[in-house]
């Protein structure tokens, strides 16, 4: 019997060929956990604002595993030991980091399944993965999980300068077309090394620090904070509030069933095992947007016609503030009016009527810093290096406020 082929080569828009390196790597990409991610994009619901953002998070991790697999190829290089077993434990880290993400997952995180992050989500499934590969993750989990002896391979997965954003910053500027998001990551990959434990960027490799964390605020503002696509995730995340509301009343709404367990049952987190996994497992974002289709038709209002915004593109009108003084003189009066004008009860009114914050801060000197080695083997905050003139700025939170409501609210 011919033996399956399991040493893929991809084709990647971003890298060009991308493989995939073992066995066991090629049985968890195959996994059916993991071909859900072909059906959950990337950037959620911006592709509302940017037409091309359609990438997935298949394609994100697929990503993130070609980089770890240059990184570990640059270590080696360098004189830092790294075993096979590690080795293929950091690839199968870096694959899976994602693999909790939800449909639309933000919008999923503040509403259907709340409470529940994302990462514990990825936890569950790697455990779960674990059992099934007879205990082949145990070193991939303890990694992942920040157990492991070897700080610096945490920090490969998850950091301020991590394989994760060294991917998505890139990948999402290109499907996107915000171009100030395209970031050198081979050459930061180049520049990295290890020094007492710890992952830390070679001196010369200061300016493609400096260029990164700019390409991070900017595409924050640009792309992932751009207020029509805040507003339609808002607008989401009150959709699927609005339908667990009248599932927990006992109204009938059409939904798959694996959209249904979540709509009819209160899961936490303590709550999320096996079957509460195996429905999110079932999930992705043709379950959201078959649910939306059917709901824009629903005999109740809010759902109805907040369904209708994201299926048809008509959304709210969004005013975007720089303090809160503003902003409190806006919506002073703007849920009664919204009221009165939809014949809602007032604190219904709170489905088309509401305020968001935007924050954005491209490095936090809270987190463990990105360190920069010296020529004189000194290793120090990038902050100390760079031009403080074009860092410091980037440490402070910059938050901005909006308001959302129906357009022609103040039109007779």
């Amino acid at each position: 019997m011919a033996t399956t082929n399991k040493l893929k080569l991809l084709n990647d828009p971003i890298y060009g060929f991308v493989s995939i390196p073992n066995s066991l790597l090629y049985d968890l990409v195959q996994h059916p956990y993991f071909q859900r991610l072909r059906r959950i994009s990337q950037m959620g619901v911006s592709y509302l604002v940017f037409p091309g953002a359609h990438h997935t998070r298949f394609h994100h991790a697929l990503g993130c595993m070609y980089l770890m697999q240059k990184a570990v190829q640059v270590l080696r290089f360098k004189g830092v030991a790294i075993s096979e077993e590690e080795e293929t434990a950091l690839y199968v880290a870096i694959l899976l980091h994602d693999i909790g993400h939800g449909p639309f997952s933000h919008a999923m995180e503040h509403s259907i399944v709340e409470g529940v992050h994302h990462e514990m989500i990825s936890l569950l499934f790697m455990k779960k993965l674990n059992k099934e590969f007879n205990g082949q993750l145990d070193l991939a989990i303890k990694i992942f999980k920040g157990e492991y002896h070897r700080n610096f391979m945490l920090q490969l997965i998850s950091s301020q300068l991590d394989m994760d954003r060294l991917d998505y910053l890139k990948r999402d500027s290109f499907y996107s077309g915000v171009a100030e998001g395209n970031i050198n990551s081979e050459r930061l990959i180049q520049m990295l090394n290890v020094v007492d434990d710890n992952l830390v960027v070679e001196e010369k490799g200061v300016y493609s620090v400096e260029m990164f964390l700019i390409a991070r605020r900017l595409m924050y503002w640009q792309a992932y904070l751009h207020k029509t696509s805040v507003c339609a995730e808002l607008i989401l995340v009150r959709i699927l509030k609005r339908a667990k509301e009248l599932c927990s009343r006992g109204k009938k709404l059409w939904a798959s069933e694996a959209l249904s367990f979540f709509l009819y049952n209160q899961i936490d987190i303590e709550e999320f095992e096996d079957k509460a996994l195996e429905n999110f497992s079932l999930l992705d974002d043709s379950d959201i947007m078959g649910a939306l289709k059917s709901w824009q038709f629903h005999e109740d209002f809010i759902l109805s016609t907040l369904s209708k915004m994201i299926v048809n593109r008509d959304l709210l009108r969004i005013e975007v503030f720089n303090n809160k003084e503003e902003l409190q003189s806006k919506i002073a009066n703007l849920k009664t009016v919204v009221a009165e004008k939809y014949g809602l009860k007032l604190e219904s009114a709170n489905y088309f009527a509401f305020q968001g914050k935007l924050k954005n801060q491209a490095y936090s000197k809270e987190k463990q810093p990105i360190m920069i080695l010296k020529k004189d083997g000194e290793v120090v905050d990038v902050l100390k290096v760079s031009d403080h003139l074009n860092l410091k700025p980037l440490t402070k939170t910059v938050t901005k406020y909006l308001v959302c409501y129906p357009k022609n609210t103040f039109q007779s």
